[in-house]
């Protein structure tokens, strides 16, 4: 009845004003009744879905009857017209539903549709590389789906639309599938105000496009070549990723990685606890070892660059090779955040990943005490909440140290890890020489003895001795170790040192020999020099005796076949120290930091004067007070180092110029008392002309900080990053690293998740007509094929790459950053700042409401935008004062564009 009354209205209103054609009558209907809307002289949009439904072409028929023909000669009558089923017509278009369907810009990067049976595509100006401006109608596609029945309709044009692949502007095809998703929709019980009050519908579906960013990063690595920092040479064409070694067993057969591993010592850890945990190690025969080989062996060797991808490969080996092994060191340390800043990845993604492939042998973290894994202190929740989750993410042993030996920073450390059921290492860090008092006077073996003891009554589980430059001689190792096993029987001890003087596996025989506990060594080819000392040598020396190791050297072959080929791989980041150095018993510096500072010393032009850097390290601790030198600490000794050698001054130069010279920043917070309080205080005089009339800091520095308001972070993150986007662990990562943190998140939503792709495609640019094949997860494969790189557009600096995507042509369009932009880039508003405009949509000014020093409220209009027929009003962010103004009439804006700043009152 509603059909044939809406029809005969039709009828009666074209009759009344003699019209002759095809046409089209809308009318709005709901459960009251039908109202009408207009004619139009011309066939609709919808159309499509008439057609299908009756089987007739009315674009046909309207030129027909245009040209004079009737419907009885084209053998067409209304009563014989029958409708065939159901269909459904959607409109793709490059319109946001989440701002208001306010019109898109940009360039087609993708561009595949559906088809088959019953499936409709009228198209518009949608295809790969289509650019689409301001200035038309945002249509790309008529989607029209049809069915025997309604039910089958809509499941046809959902299906349809996921299909859809569309990427490099924002459509409304979320919306659409959300509408088609409804409950009310399904039902047919819709109302003509349905969507405005339906804001569910408005809820953003996020849509990965992980092969579109991979593509733009594989298209920027050909335009601009490997851009990670901290290269010493350019990565090496031809790449290839490391052959897995093959394991074997006693008995020779090949060994099943794929099933589960052997009981390892983390088995222990989960059954008994910390407690027992660390009493088993103690009365265990033998000498245990840690592998250090993917945390501070590569920190120390590559610069920290070694990819959660690499480690993956081998992690299946690595759990049933190391078996027997105390624990595998892994995270923490400068690992947090150069996964962050250089690598692009995700460092508590790295943890969750190996976790479940090793979940026999423990995981150890490195935790700088109050300062976590950061380089300053923070409020103490933030560590305590650092610790759980690492805890609760497969964190099992944590190495506390404070890079003073300060004992309230180590406090705070073991607190947090005692709370979060980890297994709590204190440790002390070494420095000087306990076998030569006469020369080091201040840090004698009486000092670390006391030390020790203040540790031990502090109820820790392990004790942790970290020899951080590689000082401790065999016959100093002796002397302390067998003097803190004969203070404490039943404290399981563990040493860890850098082999840059050559002396590191005798060192560690005489710390196994002296009633050390736990050795930190690392994979042969990942050892010697900066790095720790040789695993093969050490394990090969004690084989068959009272403190064998229990990891047969065969194991060890194979994992070193694997990492031989790997520290290849990453020759690009290695700064080529070939030999041992024993000026390191003079300089003291760091193995980590030996590198990093050899390395930034070139990138200063001062590679040349190394010796100089080397001398000048010495002398900067010296007038520092003779510090314990570890991060962050070591830094700050290493930042004076660079400062006086740029600047050609001598150690007593600074201190009697200490008044006038502008130091780096790091010492200056240092003399604060940034870091906490050094061994026997700081140099008096020197702290006051360094500080000047800054504030000191007395006591632990983050106890006078205020808790951190996590919930408030996570609100002023996802206005950044959008509802929903930050998970527990973000926030910490955001907390410890705010600017790298947001600069990841950045990255990751251009590229995607690196840390997936092969170290080879990381690094090294595609060849012309190279295929390579990518997995993003099982049973998700992409088949990738370089094609060509396109010419310069001069006007924007950038260049088309072409590739195949699964036999399929696609386009990314990169920056050059090897030439600036003839047009110049419009500034972009930061969303983090709230007294910026930005632009809500593309599109170009029309009016300017406001100018400089005008006052204005919030939302009050400021300027109207145009695009694609749909003029906007752009609000005053805020109430104030207009700032500056960034626009001016005829303006073409991209959305987010700066248009004005206000300053608030």
């Amino acid at each position: 009845a509603m059909r044939d009354a809406i029809l005969a209205d039709a009828v009666k209103i074209a009759k009344h004003v003699n019209y002759r054609n095809a046409g089209t009558a809308e009318f709005l209907v709901d459960s009251r009744g039908h109202y009408f809307i207009e004619i139009n002289p011309r066939i609709q949009v919808e159309h499509t879905v008439t057609e299908e439904v009756t089987g007739l072409d009315l674009i046909s028929l309207q030129l027909h009857i245009a040209a004079g023909w009737s419907l009885p000669d084209l053998h067409i009558n209304q009563d014989r017209i029958q409708l065939r089923g159901f269909a459904i017509q959607c409109r793709v278009t490059t319109e946001d539903p989440a701002q208001g369907f306010q019109p898109d810009i940009g360039k087609i990067e993708v561009y595949r549709s559906p088809g088959g049976n019953g499936v409709r595509l009228d198209g518009g100006s949608g295809y790969t590389g289509s650019i689409i401006t301001p200035h038309f109608d945002s249509l790309l596609v008529k989607l029209t789906c049809s069915g025997a029945t309604f039910e089958k309709a809509r499941r046809r044009t959902l299906a349809s639309l996921v299909e859809f692949r569309i990427s490099g502007v924002k459509t409304n095809m979320w919306f659409l599938q959300r509408l088609l998703s409804n409950d009310t929709f399904i039902s047919g019980s819709c109302w003509t105000t349905f969507i405005d009050d339906t804001p569910e519908l408005f809820t953003v579906t996020k849509f990965r496009n992980r092969a579109a960013k991979l593509l733009t990063y594989l298209g920027d690595l050909i335009a601009n070549g490997c851009q990670i920092q901290g290269q010493v040479t350019a990565p090496g064409h031809g790449l290839e990723e490391p052959t897995l070694p093959t394991l074997l067993d006693a008995q020779g057969s090949a060994v099943d990685v794929t099933t589960a591993p052997p009981p390892g010592w983390r088995d222990v850890l989960l059954k008994n606890g910390p407690a027992a945990f660390a009493q088993a190690v103690r009365q265990h025969k033998g000498v245990l070892i840690m592998d250090t080989t993917w945390r501070d062996a590569h920190q120390s060797l590559l610069a920290t660059r070694l990819r959660t991808h690499d480690m993956e490969r081998i992690a299946p080996i690595t759990a049933h090779a190391m078996a027997n092994a105390f624990a595998l060191e892994m995270w923490g340390g400068a690992t947090f955040d150069v996964a962050m800043r250089f690598l692009h990845e995700d460092p508590w993604d790295r943890l969750d990943r190996l976790r479940a492939l090793v979940p026999n042998i423990p995981f150890q973290m490195l935790l700088r005490g109050a300062n976590a894994v950061g380089y300053t202190s923070y409020p103490d929740n933030v560590v305590y909440e650092f610790c759980k989750q690492a805890r609760k993410h497969g964190v099992d042993v944590f190495r506390v140290f404070d890079s003073l030996n300060y004992v309230e920073n180590l406090k705070l450390g073991i607190d947090a890890v005692r709370q979060a059921d980890g297994v709590i290492e204190a440790t002390v860090c070494y420095t000087g020489d306990v076998s030569n008092p006469a020369k080091h006077p201040k840090y004698t073996l009486e000092y670390y003895l006391d030390l020790v003891d203040e540790l031990v009554a502090l109820d820790i589980h392990i004790l942790g001795i970290k020899d951080m430059a590689g000082l401790l001689k065999p016959r100093a190792a002796r002397l302390l170790i067998g003097a803190i096993r004969s203070r404490h029987p039943s404290l399981p001890i563990h040493v860890h040192t850098h082999d840059t003087a050559g002396a590191g596996v005798a060192a560690m025989i005489a710390c196994a020999e002296a009633g050390a506990d736990v050795i930190d060594l690392a994979i042969d080819s990942m050892s010697g020099v900066t790095s720790q000392p040789c695993m093969g040598a050490f394990v090969s020396a004690l084989e068959g005796s009272e403190h064998d190791t229990g990891i047969p050297t065969e194991s060890i072959a194979a994992l070193n076949s694997y990492w031989e080929q790997t520290r290849l791989l990453y020759s690009c980041f290695d700064p080529g120290v070939k030999a041992s150095d024993t000026s390191v018993y003079t300089h003291e510096m760091p193995g980590g930091q030996y590198t990093n500072l050899l390395f930034q010393a070139q990138s200063l032009g001062l590679g040349s004067r190394w010796n100089d850097v080397k001398s000048a390290y010495t002398e900067a601790n010296r007038i520092c007070g003779d510090l314990v030198k570890v991060t962050p600490s070591s830094k700050v000794v290493g930042d004076f180092a660079q400062f006086m050698v740029s600047n050609h001054l001598t150690g007593d130069e600074v201190v009697s110029q200490a008044a006038t010279l502008s130091f780096p920043k790091s010492v200056v917070e240092f003399f604060q008392g940034y870091l906490g309080q050094p061994v026997g205080g700081f140099p008096k005089e020197l702290q006051a002309a360094i500080i000047r009339d800054a504030a000191k800091i007395e006591g632990r520095p983050g106890a006078s900080l205020k808790p951190l308001d996590f919930d408030q972070l996570r609100r002023d993150l996802e206005d950044k990053w959008g509802p929903g986007s930050i998970r527990d662990v973000d926030l910490l990562s955001a907390a410890l690293y705010p600017t790298v943190f947001d600069e990841f998140q950045a990255l990751r939503q251009k590229y995607g998740n690196l840390s997936l792709i092969p170290t080879p495609l990381f690094l090294s640019p595609l060849e012309v007509n190279q295929e390579i094949q990518v997995q993003l997860e099982v049973g998700k494969n992409l088949i990738i094929r370089y094609i060509a790189l396109g010419p310069l557009h001069k006007e924007s600096a950038k260049r088309d790459v072409y590739f195949e995507l699964n036999g399929e042509p696609r386009i990314v369009s990169v920056d050059d950053t090897s030439v600036k932009p003839e047009v110049v880039a419009r500034v972009r508003a930061d969303p983090a700042n709230k007294n910026q405009l930005g632009a809500p949509m593309s599109g170009a000014v029309v009016e300017i409401k406001v100018a400089v020093g005008d006052k204005v409220k919030a939302g009050q209009a400021v300027c109207v935008l145009s695009a694609m027929k749909m003029e906007t009003v752009v609000g005053a962010p805020a109430d104030g004062v207009i700032e500056a103004l960034h626009v001016a009439i005829s303006d073409n804006l991209g959305a987010g564009d700066l248009i004005c700043l206000v300053k608030t009152e």
